[in-house]
């Protein structure tokens, strides 16, 4: 298999995934839904299931390596969106993903729910973004249980 060849071709999927989340939330944080929620509080949360797939399946650093790509490539994309929501939402997005990843490889060894919902959870604090976070556990769960066991990196 190719991807297994090259290991970079195993976090191309999820970079690209994760840019597009980005540039998508970038977009969406522009939508009211009411006074205090816009539509790209539910679009951001999908960038979690991103880093901790990848982090439950290719370990914590192949999970910051898509962060920084995926952070880098979907701010550059962004810009075309709007310069002020692409800084904004960019550093903010940094600091949330670095934490997720941080806190997911140490609770990777508890019950497979634990670490995605707390890394989730203390990455982001918002009622929409938690309600997301919960419903993409099971989405997380099948991923990572219908991943090919030979091209995983990290003990799951």
């Amino acid at each position: 298999m190719a991807a297994a060849k090259n290991p970079l071709l195993l976090l191309l999927p999820p970079v690209i995934a994760m840019a597009l989340i980005i540039v998508l939330s970038n977009e969406l944080v522009q939508h009211p839904i009411n006074d205090w929620l816009t539509w790209g509080a539910f679009s951001y949360p999908i960038a979690f299931l991103v880093t901790d797939t990848t982090n439950r399946l290719l370990g914590a650093g192949s999970a910051r390596r898509v962060v920084y790509v995926g952070f880098a490539l979907g701010v550059a994309l962004s810009l075309l969106v709007d310069l002020r929501i692409a800084i904004a939402s960019g550093s903010a997005f940094l600091v949330a993903q670095l934490l997720d990843v941080w806190v997911f490889d140490r609770l990777r060894r508890q019950t497979w729910w634990k670490a995605p919902l707390v890394s989730s959870l203390l990455g982001s604090d918002f009622g929409a973004k938690l309600f997301m976070a919960a419903t993409l556990l099971p989405v997380f769960r099948l991923i990572v249980a219908y991943y090919p066991q030979s091209l995983r990196r990290a003990e799951a």
